[in-house]
């Protein structure tokens, strides 16, 4: 039998490789990119009770706080850090900021909140993490979430936790590993555009959840209200 060359090996070897979709863990250099929040926060839709302090935008009550502009594709780069019992979420493209369920929900919170769907880094009620990489309570947490099409993908803290295809969810009520869900409306046909929003203090303790060095990065246009 014929010997193949070492060099045509590792030729292959290369095509392969570069044929597999490759999804880095780690989180991005955002340099350059825009403020998710104006200081002052001028490009929210309703400031209500959330304000910045030495950096740190903290929410004062239970509104939620949501961007003026609406977002289709994008990469969300943030810190967090919450006190015990503390329950907040980041809202992803909302088709109406008036329903919480009208969006996805990425979890921010010091707990599992009773199921792996309500965990810290969750898509809320939808898809848990595949690990857990929360810091401990009081210790600053970094998210990196991309929004692009269907694929809805979470970096925590070096760690890609979520690799979701909106399209696995055909049903509503329905999760693909067979769990029930709240939502009303499948997660294949949620909206691809609108509204970021920063969840205020929420569940019994109304504990302090605290948010800085929001950036976001959009891929292609931008849709606006």
């Amino acid at each position: 039998m014929q010997s193949v060359p070492r060099f045509f090996i590792s030729a292959v070897a290369s095509l392969s490789l570069a044929a597999l979709p490759l999804f880095a863990a780690d989180h991005p250099d955002t340099r350059g990119w825009q403020e998710l929040f104006a200081p002052d926060l001028s490009n929210s839709a309703a400031p209500g009770k959330w304000t910045f302090e030495n950096g740190v935008l903290v929410a004062k009550n239970h509104e939620t706080l949501w961007t003026k502009d609406a977002y289709s594709d994008f990469i969300l780069d943030l810190e967090f850090k919450v006190e015990k019992e503390a329950n907040s979420g980041v809202f992803l493209r909302s088709s109406n900021p008036k329903d919480v369920l009208a969006a996805l929900e990425i979890q921010v919170h010091d707990s599992t909140d009773g199921t792996p769907h309500g965990m810290v880094g969750a898509i809320y009620d939808a898809c848990k993490p595949t690990k857990t990489m929360a810091k401990p309570i009081g210790e600053w947490n970094h998210f990196t979430i991309t929004c692009q099409g269907s694929l809805v993908t979470v970096i925590f803290n070096g760690e890609e936790i979520i690799h979701a295809d909106l399209n696995d969810w055909p049903d509503a009520h329905k999760n693909p590993d067979g769990t029930p869900n709240k939502f009303n409306v499948a997660l294949k046909n949620y909206a691809r555009s609108g509204p970021i929003g920063l969840q205020g203090l929420h569940g019994s303790a109304q504990a302090p959840v605290y948010y800085r060095n929001l950036k976001i990065k959009v891929l292609g246009e931008n849709i606006k209200h």
